[in-house]
């Protein structure tokens, strides 16, 4: 006689059962973004007691182990960033970090969102003042991408790729 599985089972989903058909969209963020608090729980079970342990037995001001603290666990999530990435796209994930670095700081620094900026210069692109689809496409890419080399007036008239490159060498992060 076949076994009746339970749906209800908390361990249905290790075999699969609960899962509904997720768009490739879906899936993206579900393993991004929605595992993130999973995540959190296991890095802080595989570092927390011995992390707070080490720090507790110094003697050196309350700010100086907070920041301690997470300095030591952005190391830790970035050295395990760049130790599990495949040598193939490791360099490509290093220098995307980066830059995601230096667009925050520079939002940061000059009290704006670089993306949003975009963004709002990429509407004043209307569909209708194109022949057809694909050369509206074609014009937006490239606006785009010409975007982050001109002059913005909230970045002091630098340029969007400028601004950053000047924050990334703050930092060292420029070569």
């Amino acid at each position: 006689m076949a076994e009746r599985i339970n749906l209800d089972d908390p361990n249905a989903d290790l075999l699969g059962l609960n899962e509904d058909e997720l768009s490739e969209e879906e899936f993206l963020c579900k393993q991004l973004y929605e595992k993130t608090p999973k995540r959190i729980n296991a890095i802080s079970d595989l570092w927390y007691d011995e992390m707070i342990e080490a720090v507790d037995g110094l003697e050196i001001p309350e700010e100086e182990k907070r920041k301690m603290i997470f300095n030591m666990t952005a190391h830790s999530v970035l050295d395990m960033i760049n130790d599990s990435s495949p040598d193939e796209i490791a360099l490509e994930v290093s220098f995307c970090f980066d830059m995601f670095v230096g667009v925050s700081l520079t939002n940061k620094r000059f009290g704006v969102s670089l993306i949003k900026e975009l963004k709002k210069a990429l509407l004043d692109m209307k569909r209708d003042d194109f022949p057809d689809d694909d050369t509206y496409q074609r014009e937006m890419i490239a606006f785009e991408e010409m975007w982050w080399d001109l002059p913005q007036p909230l970045l002091d008239k630098r340029t969007p790729n400028d601004a950053i490159k000047e924050t990334l060498a703050k930092y060292g992060l420029t070569e």
